[in-house]
């Protein structure tokens, strides 16, 4: 089960996520109450073990801003909402032979599954709340039960990573659910915006990686 613990403002944040075991941990470069720059994101990444995945999240960026802030803050991936470029991820894929590119669907029951079926293989794929209020970090589920047939159809040649809403009272029944490839979070693992609670970023990573082998277990019966 790969983890991503989002919203990151201080090295001890981030550094608690990979102490934990999270495979990876974002940083907002957009407007938000989490918002970091580019420089104070390179001072973080220092301090951080090579391993961990660092994404850097995207709203509306163009090309050249986001060519601009990878270099210069030393990300490994980028986490991308909305884009007028259809174009930007093989764009960016070009440029950076290495980068991990993490494309943003927001869930509605009507034309989800198409707009899945139209991505390429292997792509990985946060699926998030659709809410008029914000793109991310909101606190709100969709509708696991719901979404939950087209996750399993598209298993087979998506890695989908659920968030929106997720918690540690609650990713367990999301991964039973949804049984997706990765779990991102954000608000749920916070004590104020932009400041993370230790014993929920822990409790979060236990619960979600318990739920990952319960269901290796099961299918191995």
């Amino acid at each position: 089960m790969w983890i991503k613990i989002c919203g990151n403002t201080t090295l001890e944040d981030a550094r608690l996520a990979a102490e934990c075991g999270a495979n990876a941990v974002g940083f907002v470069l957009a407007p938000s109450p989490r918002r970091v720059e580019a420089d104070q994101v390179r001072r973080i990444i220092d301090g951080l073990p090579p391993p961990l995945e660092k994404y850097g999240v995207f709203v509306d960026a163009t090309f050249e801003e986001i060519v601009s802030t990878v270099e210069a803050a030393g990300l490994t991936g980028v986490q991308l909402h909305r884009s007028a470029d259809a174009l930007l991820p093989s764009r960016l894929r070009r440029h950076f032979a290495q980068l991990s590119i993490l494309r943003v669907l927001h869930y509605k029951a009507q034309g989800f599954e198409q707009q899945l079926k139209e991505l390429g293989n292997g792509d990985v794929v946060l699926v998030d709340s659709s809410t008029a209020r914000a793109v991310g970090g909101t606190g709100t589920s969709f509708n696991w039960s719901e979404a939950r047939d087209s996750f399993l159809r598209a298993g087979s040649h998506l890695r989908l990573v659920a968030a929106g809403g997720l918690a540690p009272e609650n990713v367990r029944q999301a991964i039973h659910t949804l049984h997706p490839w990765g779990v991102d979070v954000v608000s749920g693992v916070e004590s104020t915006p932009g400041s993370k609670d230790p014993a929920r970023v822990r409790a979060f990573i236990r619960s979600a990686q318990e739920a990952a082998e319960e269901i290796l277990s099961d299918a191995s019966k």
